[in-house]
């Protein structure tokens, strides 16, 4: 599974997915309107297939499929996952999220 949730670059204009999936078969891949992000999930088994959900900034994370074996996944609740983690994160953290700026108290003084 690959979450990349940065814009594409030069090495990867079509992003991340695009350039892991050429690899094992070239196909098009665009970004829907007001997409430039992506989550895909691979079934490497004997067919190989690529569960692919492109994201934008802002939108809510789906639930993905994580593969363990041929046939079998687990379904990962990415959004939920995200907002109980960014929930129980201390205030200075989201603060340096949103600024840029790395609090300057040390990170064990943080609650």
């Amino acid at each position: 599974m690959v979450i990349d949730l940065f814009p594409p670059t030069k090495r990867d204009p079509f992003g991340i997915h695009k350039a892991i999936w050429d690899q094992i078969v070239e196909e098009d891949f665009t970004f829907p309107p007001n997409t430039d992000r992506v989550m895909a999930s691979y079934e490497a088994g004997s067919t190989k297939t690529a569960f692919v959900e492109p994201i934008g900034v802002g939108d809510s994370m789906r639930d993905m499929p994580l593969f363990v074996e041929e046939g079998i996944h687990v379904w990962l609740p990415l959004e939920t996952t995200y907002q109980t983690s960014w929930n129980a994160t201390p205030e200075a953290i989201r603060e340096a999220v949103f600024t840029g700026v790395f609090p300057t108290t040390q990170m064990n003084e943080i609650e």
